[in-house]
């Protein structure tokens, strides 16, 4: 049956997550519509269709180790010349996303895999679209701003079309209701073993 390709990621909420694929899709990013706006944990990953039960657990014990934590985004950067992309930056919560993709990406578990680049938590506003447009998306979305609680991570995939759909969302093990700890002490410690 051949492969088919995942993705996990944070979503970003509603209000701000329709409105900055608007926005994408009006600096002219075609890929705007089929890629819900999101911080990515893993990248687009080919798998055999066979994993994903493995994957699914995998991912379920990932959240279970999570504790939810606060997120904000502000302003814009760029990771041009070396990739054309523009996105907006986040500023509290990065390191938790760290935390989650590094341990998403275990050697020892089924989504192991190396980065193109060193992970930088970001949302993409622009990508691989004309320098005017990019330098447009990068100056309208500076005053950009936008927080929430993140409570888990969910699993994507990309179909024949190039849209990308939700398959699953995961909450952490970490109840949204208690007081947040300062950061980086944002997950529960392992428990001590006996």
């Amino acid at each position: 049956m051949g492969t088919v390709t995942l993705g996990v990621s944070i979503a970003v909420p509603e209000p701000y997550g329709s409105l900055l694929q608007q926005r994408r899709a009006g600096f002219g990013d075609s890929a705007a519509h089929g890629i819900p706006t999101h911080v990515t944990l893993l990248p687009p990953t080919e798998v055999d269709p066979a994993c994903r039960p493995e994957i699914e657990e995998h991912l379920a014990q990932v959240a279970a180790a999570g504790r939810s934590f606060p997120m904000r985004l502000s302003g814009t950067d760029t990771f041009r010349p070396l990739s054309p992309v523009v996105f907006v930056r986040i500023v509290e919560g990065s390191s938790a996303c760290g935390w989650l993709q590094e341990r998403i990406r275990a050697e020892d578990g089924p989504l192991a895999r190396d980065l193109q680049f060193p992970y930088h938590p970001h949302v993409t506003v622009a990508h691989g679209i004309a320098e005017e447009a990019m330098d447009r998306a990068y100056a309208e979305l500076a005053d950009f701003e936008a927080a929430w609680t993140v409570t888990g991570f969910a699993l994507y995939e990309q179909g024949e079309d190039c849209v990308w759909r939700l398959r699953r969302e995961f909450s952490f093990g970490g109840s949204a209701h208690l007081p947040l700890p300062p950061q980086p002490n944002f997950f529960r410690p392992p428990a001590p073993s006996l």
